[in-house]
């Protein structure tokens, strides 16, 4: 007399139909359903959304600026 008996399934069947009804059940189903297809559809469009092109742009402008090497030491001579 566990849980797993035959007789303790039926009365729950019969106390879920009764609170539920056959309508209402069938109506949950269906929208289990539409729940389910409308997540796979939903994946399928992120699978296949496209893609942005692979465009390079290209840098912005810098400055050229002048690099000037360091004084150089000098004994005085100019040479």
């Amino acid at each position: 007399m566990g849980m797993g008996s035959i007789w303790h399934w039926l009365i729950v069947l019969v106390i879920v139909m009764v609170l539920f009804g056959r309508g209402r059940i069938s109506e949950m189903m269906g929208d289990f359903g539409k729940g389910i297809s409308s997540f796979k559809k939903g994946l399928n469009e992120t699978d296949e959304a496209p893609k942005p092109s692979a465009r390079i742009e290209a840098p912005a402008p810098v400055e050229a600026s002048v690099v000037t090497p360091a004084a150089e030491k000098t004994d005085g001579t100019g040479a």
